[in-house]
């Protein structure tokens, strides 16, 4: 019997490929393949599913199904048919004008990508000046951040993309943002596995390449040979008679860094990028997080028109009308022509990181394509969720299952600081995922570890998987309650590892790290010579003088240290205990506000088991 044809009207599918949409139940799957619901239902039956012709199907059991019957699908989120018409409603356009009359010249937008530790952050650091190489946790660079510099009275963008392969999806972003990708490879290492997959990326953007080779002044440095691996990739030099422009230099000593930009300026030169500054702005999120004193606060690259104070934005999902916008410094900002990253201050949610953004004709419609998108998302996370609640196992039962024979699925809530290490946590889970073991993510969001996150976690029995942020006092004693499992990481090698052994059944002795006490920073001293000094109130536990430190904000880990001092009034004194107030100065680190915590704690190896 035929199938028939199941098209959506704005998408050019291949002839007898059927289009269906991800979390279609039974009764709306089956016709589309010519076959009843009762066939559906009875098939997966058979196969141990047990579901209803209502119920929201996964997108492994209509592939099963198709396959059996020799039917080739494609599934699509819900709400993409009408993608294009919100699209028309917002009046965005496939051109964006850049060859119109009223179109500038504008400043180039630089990716820098490279391999892990090659020095794409130092580089970046060299060039404008400041440094954040010093806050990184495990040498990885786990947001994309944006800067712009000026060179010989002309502006550049910088983007700087994670080198770490987990954040695959945050380096092909940006390169799709990009004009020019500078490709940072040490002189000392050669290329690397990230190095091939960002060439791959910025070719499949189609943006000229810069290759900076980097560490020159290393003393096990070899320039031609690196120069030779780079051109195996297909990056030929000018001076083989190639195209690829190739800088040497080193970010640790600043040899060479101003041929490299003087070079970018070269190529921005020649490929003439021009977009119009008039009209209603559109572009890309960079990068998205939740600021509890701020709320949603998202990073954007404008690409055309003017980004003002005021107008009524949509990105993804999220929507609102702009209510500040602050520049590369922190500094306020009436608006943002096109190349210019800024900070964007006013949507309703967190938005996706990656997602384009468009200013609205009015708040009116704002609102009603933001309501649409979301219900269209909610919909289509029901398919990947499908049985997510039932039957799950938490991270330290896998192996256990495993040895019964039996298919483990691990029930996980991932929260992280930032919606693209979210993303990227997110996807390196689901990657683990083997025929023993399958992994369901019930909920994930940006944010600290709450006592929602636990009553879910407790509720779908789900470890709580948490990156680069903290549960606060009242998390941890709802899980202890709960007997729910918290994980938090600050460096995702250890993240995955972690999972990884657990589904092989090595888990080796943990180190867990035991909170002994808790301050909330109620006023902050400047004392001349000491610099900042803490008045906090121990809230919880015992503040001991040379203790490791975890400094947070909004739930989120900001610095680690040790506590330098530790005073009653004006006496020195070893320990503070709950109930009173005392003064803490904490090993360099001056950043402090008032509302901030202070976590103290231990570290000591326990054996990790199976049986919980």
């Amino acid at each position: 019997m035929d199938i028939p044809s199941y098209t959506p009207r704005h998408a050019a599918v291949p002839e007898g490929v059927v289009v269906i949409e991800r979390a279609s139940a039974a009764q709306d799957f089956g016709p589309k393949l010519n076959r009843t619901a009762a066939d559906v239902v009875r098939f997966l039956m058979q196969h141990g599913e047990m579901v209803t012709a209502t119920q929201s199907l996964s997108d492994e059991m209509m592939e099963l199904f198709a396959a059996e019957i020799g039917a080739e699908i494609r599934l699509v989120d819900p709400g993409e048919e009408q993608e294009a018409e919100l699209r028309k409603l917002l009046g965005i356009d496939v051109d964006t004008g850049d060859d119109t009359d009223e179109a500038e010249l504008r400043p180039p937008v630089v990716t820098v990508m490279g391999h892990v530790d090659h020095g794409k952050t130092l580089l970046l650091d060299r060039i404008r000046d400041t440094n954040v190489v010093d806050g990184e946790a495990g040498g990885i660079t786990q947001h994309i951040g944006a800067y712009q510099v000026e060179r010989n009275s002309r502006t550049l963008t910088f983007i700087d993309t994670p080198g770490h392969e987990a954040f695959t999806a945050m380096r092909a972003r940006g390169a799709s943002a990009t004009d020019i990708v500078v490709l940072v490879v040490a002189a000392d290492d050669g290329v690397m596995p990230q190095t091939i997959e960002a060439i791959n990326h910025a070719k499949a953007a189609g943006v000229p390449i810069v290759v900076a080779v980097n560490k020159i002044d290393r003393p096990n440095a070899d320039t031609q040979r690196t120069v030779a691996g780079v051109a195996e990739q297909g990056l030929v030099p000018e001076a083989w008679g190639g195209d690829t422009i190739y800088c040497e230099l080193s970010a640790l000593t600043g040899q060479g860094i101003e041929e490299l930009l003087d070079q970018i300026l070269l190529v921005a030169e020649v490929e003439e990028l021009r977009s119009s500054p008039e009209g209603r702005a559109g572009g890309v999120v960079l990068e998205s997080n939740l600021d509890i004193g701020r709320g949603p606060v998202a990073t954007v690259l404008v690409q055309q028109g003017t980004l003002r104070v005021g107008d009524p934005m949509v990105a993804g999902a999220a929507w609102g009308r702009v209510r500040a916008l602050l520049d590369d410094h922190g500094q306020g900002v009436d608006s943002a022509p096109p190349s210019a990253p800024v900070q964007v201050l006013g949507l309703s949610e967190v938005a996706v990181a990656g997602d384009s953004f468009a200013v609205a004709p009015n708040e009116k419609i704002a609102g009603r394509v933001a309501d649409t998108r979301e219900h269209w998302q909610r919909l289509s996370s029901l398919g990947r969720e499908a049985h997510a609640l039932s039957g799950g196992a938490k991270l330290e039962d896998l192996f256990t299952r495993i040895q019964r024979g039996e298919t483990a699925t691990l029930n996980a809530i991932v929260k992280a600081d930032v919606n693209g290490s979210l993303e990227a946590v997110t996807e390196s889970l689901r990657k683990l995922e083997t025929g023993d073991v399958r992994i369901a993510i019930v909920h994930r969001g940006v944010g600290g570890i709450t006592e929602n996150d636990i009553q879910l976690a407790s509720a779908s029995n789900a470890t709580i998987i948490g990156f680069n942020v903290r549960p606060d006092r009242k998390a941890r004693e709802a899980a202890d309650a709960e007997n729910v499992e918290i994980r938090t990481y600050e460096i995702i090698y250890k993240l995955l590892e972690d999972v990884s052994s657990a589904m092989v059944g090595m888990l080796a002795p943990d180190i867990e790290e035991v909170v002994t006490g808790e301050a909330e920073v109620r006023q902050v001293f400047r004392i001349p010579r000491l610099g900042a000094v803490a008045g906090c109130y121990v809230q919880n536990g015992t503040i001991t003088r040379g203790s490791k430190v975890r400094f947070l904000r909004d739930g989120a880990i900001i610095w680690k240290g040790t506590v330098s001092s530790l005073k009653r009034f004006t006496d020195d004194v070893r320990e503070v205990q709950s109930g009173f107030e005392c003064g803490i100065g904490l090993s360099n680190f001056q950043d402090l506000k008032a509302g901030d915590i202070i976590e103290t704690f231990t570290e000591r190896e326990v054996a990790r088991t199976l049986e919980g």
